[in-house]
C-alpha cells in the first residue's frame, strides 16, 4: 500500500474466541474499527481474519549443527512469516539475531538468550555448558540479554545411567529462577522426563517445553501454579526415530522415549482438562523446518483440545501470555487473512491468503 492508504478487511474478524466483527481497517500501520475520517486510497480484502500467528517455541539462527549465518536466519524468519507466524518466542539460540528487529518485513521475536545446559548434557554447539555453581550467574547473564525469558535444559540423557535424568540440583535451580525473576525475566526449561518436573515447578519456573513427562501426580501441581506448557507435538513425533537410533547403546532411554511418545496425546489432553495453560510451538530450527505452526495446531486438536483452545494457543491466548497485543484498537496491525473459517477446519492455517505485518502487506 502507498503512504496514506488504508486496508479494509471485510468478512469475519476473529478478535477473540467469542468476539467476531464484520470489518477492520489498517490505518497508518495500526488496527482501527471505524472508517477513516479523511479520504484515503483504500484496498479492500474479504476473508477470515486472525491476529498474526504465534510460534511459542522456535529457534531462529539455529540448525541441527549449531549457529547459522545471517542469510540462513533470514530464510528461517521469512519461512515463518509466509506461514502466517508473525510473533516468535525464540526458545534459545546461539546466534545474535538482533538485526532482525530492524527489518520491518520480518516477524517480531521475543528471545530467551542462549540455552543453559549442564556440561556435556545437551546437543553440541547449542548451549552454554556449565556446572551448577555457575547457574545463577549464567541465568542473570541471559536474562539481561534476552527479551524477558531465560531457557534452561532441565533434563537430558545421563550416559552414566543410560536414561533421561534431571540436570540441576533443586537448590541451585531455585536460586537461579529467583534471580531471573528479580531481573524481570521468566524462566522456561526443556523437559522430557517425569522426575525433573516437580522440582522445577516447586522452584518457581514459569513454563515447561515439551512436558512429555507430565503424569496424574504432577498435572495438578502445574494447574495449581498455572505453569504453562508448550508441547511441541510436531517434534515429539520424532521420538520413535530417535529411539531407534539410540537403542543399541541406550536401550533404557530408547524404551522411555517410546513410552513418552505413545502417551503424548493423552498427556496433553489431561493437562488441558486440568486447566494447565497450553501454547503452540514447533521447535523449528533444530532438526525441524520452519513454518510448521499450522501442523502444531492440528496436533493439539488430535490431542483433544477444542478448536477454539487450539486456535487460541497460537493467537489470542498466546499473545496475551507473551504480553503482545492482538486485534485491538490502535494495536500494530499484525494479522493474517484466510479464505475460509479456521474454526471450521484448522488446516486452512497452512494457506494464508494475506499476511499483514506492521501494517504492510508482506505475503
Amino acid at each position: 500500500m502507498s503512504e496514506g492508504a488504508a486496508l479494509h478487511l471485510k468478512g469475519r474478524v476473529l478478535v477473540g474466541p467469542d468476539e467476531v466483527r464484520d470489518e477492520l481497517w489498517v490505518i497508518d500501520g495500526r488496527v482501527a474499527f471505524e472508517r477513516p475520517s479523511v479520504a484515503r486510497d483504500v484496498t479492500t480484502v474479504s476473508g477470515w481474519v486472525l491476529p498474526g500467528l504465534v510460534d511459542a517455541h522456535c529457534h531462529v539462527g539455529l540448525d541441527a549443527h549449531g549457529p547459522v549465518d545471517a542469510a540462513t536466519s533470514e530464510k528461517q524468519a521469512l519461512t515463518d512469516r509466509d506461514a502466517g507466524t508473525l510473533l516468535i518466542r525464540d526458545a534459545g539460540s546461539p546466534s545474535d539475531t538482533r538485526w532482525i528487529d530492524d527489518r520491518p518485513d520480518l516477524p517480531r521475536i521475543i528471545r530467551a538468550g542462549r540455552h543453559i545446559a549442564r556440561t556435556r548434557r545437551y546437543i553440541r554447539n547449542y548451549a552454554h555448558e556449565i556446572e551448577p555453581a555457575d547457574l545463577v550467574a549464567y541465568v542473570a547473564q541471559e536474562a539481561r540479554r534476552g527479551d524477558g525469558w531465560v531457557k534452561l535444559v532441565g533434563d537430558w540423557i545421563d550416559r552414566s545411567v543410560g536414561d533421561l535424568a534431571a540436570c540441576w540440583p533443586p537448590g541451585e535451580v531455585a536460586a537461579a529462577i529467583a534471580e531471573a525473576h528479580r531481573l524481570g525475566a521468566r524462566v522456561t526449561a526443556h523437559c522430557f522426563a517425569e522426575e525433573s518436573l516437580a522440582p522445577l515447578v516447586e522452584a518457581g519456573i514459569d513454563c515447561i517445553e515439551h512436558a512429555t513427562g507430565l503424569t496424574e501426580d504432577t498435572i495438578p501441581l502445574f494447574a495449581e501454579r498455572q505453569v504453562a506448557i508448550v508441547p511441541t507435538l510436531v517434534n515429539i513425533a520424532t521420538f520413535p526415530q530417535l529411539a531407534d537410533g539410540g537403542e543399541a547403546k541406550f536401550p533404557r532411554w530408547s524404551a522411555h522415549m517410546r513410552r513418552l511418545h505413545e502417551r503424548r496425546y493423552d498427556t496433553v489432553r489431561a493437562a488441558y482438562d486440568a486447566g494447565v495453560p497450553i501454547f503452540a510451538g514447533t521447535d523449528a530450527g533444530g532438526s525441524l523446518p520452519h513454518g510448521l505452526v499450522a501442523d502444531e495446531v492440528a496436533e493439539l486438536m488430535k490431542a483433544g483440545l477444542p478448536v477454539k483452545a487450539a486456535l487460541s494457543a497460537t493467537t489470542w491466548g498466546a499473545r496475551t501470555w507473551l504480553g503482545r497485543p492482538g486485534l485491538t484498537e490502535g494495536a500494530p496491525a499484525d494479522l493474517v487473512v484466510f479464505e475460509t473459517d479456521p474454526r471450521a477446519d484448522v488446516r486452512v492455517l497452512a494457506a494464508p491468503r494475506l499476511v499483514v505485518l506492521r501494517g504492510r502487506i508482506v505475503g
